[in-house]
């Protein structure tokens, strides 16, 4: 096999294995999906400029790549509120009886309201360490600054994140972690396998759909049909990244426009329960 060849499989299994990450992770970070599918795509751009064989970690090495690109974004004076809260995120201010707050808005203003009272270097920080269990000493290549001044940056992130939103301020659990990235990972490259091996044997998932009139709650058991469920709505069309804060709860964005919200219920590290509530109006044809 050529060099050439060589680096083309590396960097296609990088994408597979590594991309759904990284959007996530920089969703996080800048609350946009469509921002953070562009640094997953530049961090990738960087990484098919070098030799992923040479490179011990790769998913590290993208981590630092896509956070120093993240707080970049952050710093700009171009990326405030007005670059994040686009006008079709709007909220209606509730005078007219026929306006409505989308899903889309309501997640939306959550997210925002609680990031916008960070720092860049505090969220980058925060986002690094307790949603995603980078240590310290990474963080600091990412933020150039000293480890223990990140620290400071993150314990200080926690605090505004506890005065702003109290449930959300708590340190992600580590099952919790590693059973939504598993889950995340396995919709995007539509593997119904992986996905139904983070789901308990007595799984079931409970959909609500958005509607005038809206259609009877459909239910599923098992992990079997809880998964083929799932990858129908969240399979590889759709982009699926975590909630505010790293809490167990997932995003499903279809050309950058949220239509689903998934929460999990979780217990030693397995999936006990699925509730989701789509939009298909925000769905695009």
């Amino acid at each position: 096999m050529s060099d050439a060849s060589r680096t083309d499989r590396d960097i296609t299994v990088a994408w597979r294995d590594h991309r759904p990450y990284l959007v996530n992770l920089a969703y996080q970070m800048l609350g946009d999906v469509g921002d953070a599918e562009d640094v997953a795509q530049e961090s990738f751009l960087r990484l098919s400029r070098t030799d992923p064989a040479a490179i011990d970690d790769v998913r590290g090495w993208l981590t630092v790549v896509a956070g120093r690109l993240c707080l970049d974004q952050l710093r700009s004076a171009r990326v405030r509120l007005e670059t994040v809260l686009r006008p079709e995120h709007d909220i209606p201010d509730g005078h007219d009886p026929a306006d409505r707050v989308t899903l889309d808005d309501e997640v939306h203003a959550a997210l925002l309201e609680v990031l916008q009272k960070l720092t860049p270097g505090e969220r980058v920080s925060f986002v690094l360490h307790d949603v995603f269990a980078v240590p310290f000493d990474e963080i600091a290549e990412t933020v150039g600054r000293p480890s223990g001044t990140c620290r400071q940056l993150a314990r200080r992130a926690r605090g505004k994140i506890a005065d702003a939103a109290p449930h959300a301020a708590d340190v992600v659990r580590t099952d919790h972690r590693r059973v939504t990235s598993t889950f995340i990972t396995a919709c995007a490259n539509g593997d119904v396998e992986t996905l139904a091996s983070v789901l308990d044997p007595t799984v079931w998932g409970v959909g609500t759909v958005l509607g005038d009139p809206a259609p009877p709650p459909q239910v599923n058991h098992g992990p079997e049909a809880v998964a083929a469920n799932l990858m129908r709505y969240l399979g590889p069309g759709a982009t699926v990244v975590g909630g505010p804060a790293g809490e167990p709860v997932l995003l499903a964005f279809d050309k950058g426009r949220l239509f689903a919200v998934v929460v999990l219920t979780i217990r030693d590290e397995k999936v006990l329960k699925i509730e989701a509530t789509a939009d298909p109006s925000a769905r695009q044809p």
